[in-house]
């Protein structure tokens, strides 16, 4: 197999996953390696930075044996990884301590403070309503300062996983623009680095500990290390493109690199990002994150926290006598609606358009009538309303997506993915390639390898179609009375939900 070929490598949250694709988006082998998060105490997540070092060789390697090709034919590399893992490294390069992952909550009190701070920049995060996630990096650096000042002052480097990656495999201490546009705070072509939020949090000092270089996505860092080429099974000086946030280079891999399209990432959280022309900020929605993925376009993005982590729950409580494709069957017999049966999805709070941690699911509607081919159904709509709630709140912000390409765990539903289409009234596409961070990593290397003049480029010809899901538009009328009622739940029983919460917690 002559290639030429290209890396890919997915580093998610429970371990790397490398794929070797051809010029087409083919991919030729996949493999992963997995690494451990530790839990020290309730709320805290942390991983060995160490721990993804290994698995990168492990994984890539394992992926080149797969494929049976030598490193002659490799033309490039690229990774994404999770989001928010920082990490604080001396000036070798080496970890402090354990990196505070992306679902580490513990700077969940600094988030008020950043808050506080009024600052411009907090724009991004619905119009400056907040709140801020304490998954972003200026909370979590906020909680280094404040609780282990010894290692924030030792810290040459606060960073990402990503840039952490980025240095050992090439020696240059880089950021990439599409994290610290989206959760630094970053505002790129305005003020940089958020400099004036960090002084008034008295965190001035972390100026100079960031990465003082920020690199666009696909744009060329530097060649392999020997030492990094050994640890890989890689020629050394093999070119590493610059990589980002995985979901966000999931956008890439699906396709979305122009305006007017939604990447739709599905799983046990629902993730919606889109492309627009002109910057905007909007209550109920996150961004616009300027060139954060395409070099002068902006990124919106919407969430919802509990969607197939739901459907499962609903599953499992069935027990084995109730597996998916009995339960797709009985909900499909019913009608839009599932006969009255309205399911609020806030089962772990809402993340767009509310962002309320405190609000809990609702199932409203209930009658003897009523079985669990309907509540199944009835889960599926509610998932499908929320997204479409947040749909209209993109629309009502001025951004207003033609299609929705989607990736993940719905697309194994053929029913699912009808409900979303009707409800939602736009077509939803199918790509060949389930893996959309690794393709799109695929697609940065290509970019850096020289094979394709532009991200845009690299994707026309690696992303293919592999079916459209149309909707039904006399489902999407009967659908509307029942969008409505759902719509109608949240402010009704707002106050009720809160108190149930705050009760149960004590």
């Amino acid at each position: 197999m002559a290639g030429p070929y290209v890396i890919g490598v997915d580093g998610g949250t429970g371990g790397m996953r490398a794929g070797v694709f051809d010029l087409e988006g083919t991919p030729v082998a996949f493999a992963s390696t997995e690494y451990e998060t530790r839990f020290p105490q309730p709320s805290w997540a942390e991983q060995d930075p160490e721990d993804w070092w290994q698995a990168l060789g492990a994984a890539v390697r394992a992926a080149m044996a797969e494929a049976g090709v030598d490193g002659s034919a490799i033309s490039a590399i690229s990774l994404d990884t999770t989001c928010c893992s920082v990490v604080a490294l001396d000036e070798n390069g080496a970890p402090l301590r354990p990196a505070l992952i992306w679902m580490d909550m513990r700077s969940a009190p600094q988030t008020e403070k950043v808050v506080a701070t009024g600052d411009a920049a907090l724009a991004v995060n619905s119009a400056g309503d907040g709140p801020v996630s304490a998954e972003w990096m200026i909370p979590k650096a906020l909680w280094l300062k404040e609780n282990e000042p010894e290692t924030f002052e030792r810290a040459a480097t606060i960073c990402e996983f990503q840039d952490y990656i980025t240095y050992h495999l090439t020696g240059r201490m880089v950021a990439s623009i599409n994290n610290v546009s989206a959760r630094w705070h970053y505002r790129s072509g305005v003020g940089g680095y958020a400099a004036d939020m960090v002084r008034a949090l008295g965190m001035e000092a972390i100026l100079e500990k960031w990465p003082q270089e920020i690199l666009a996505l696909g744009e060329v860092v530097s060649g392999l290390t020997p030492r990094a080429a050994e640890h890989l099974g890689l020629p050394a000086g093999l070119p590493v493109a610059q990589g980002g946030a995985d979901a966000f280079i999931g956008m890439i891999g699906l396709g979305v690199v122009r305006p007017g399209r939604l990447a739709f990432i599905t799983g046990s959280s629902h993730l919606h990002l889109g492309l627009s022309e002109t910057p905007f900020n909007g209550k109920g929605i996150w961004g616009t994150y300027s060139d954060a993925v395409i070099p002068g376009l902006h990124v919106t993005e919407g969430g919802q926290t509990s969607t197939g982590s739901i459907v499962n729950w609903f599953r499992t409580m069935l027990g084995e006598s109730a597996d998916y494709d009995v339960l797709n069957a009985e909900a499909a017999a019913l009608p839009p609606g599932s006969e009255g049966l309205v399911v609020l999805d806030h089962f772990q709070g809402n993340r767009t358009p509310y962002t309320d941690p405190l609000s809990r699911g609702v199932l409203s509607g209930l009658t003897l009538k009523h079985g669990r081919g309907h509540i199944f159904r009835a889960v599926l709509e509610g998932i499908s309303f929320g997204t479409e709630l947040i749909l209209e709140t993109m629309r009502d912000n001025g951004f207003r997506p033609k299609d929705v390409v989607v990736a993940g765990g719905a697309t194994r539903s053929d029913l699912w993915l009808q409900i979303h289409a009707d409800v939602s009234g736009l077509p939803l596409i199918l790509t060949r390639v389930a893996d959309a961070p690794s393709l799109g990593c695929a697609c940065l290397a290509a970019v850096a390898a020289g094979h394709y003049g532009s991200i845009a480029e690299a994707a026309d010809a690696m992303v293919q179609v592999e079916r459209t899901i149309e909707p039904d538009m006399a489902a999407h009328e009967a659908y509307r009375p029942f969008y409505e009622a759902y719509k109608a739940s949240y402010p009704a029983l707002k106050d009720v939900l809160h108190a149930q919460s705050r009760a149960a917690t004590g």
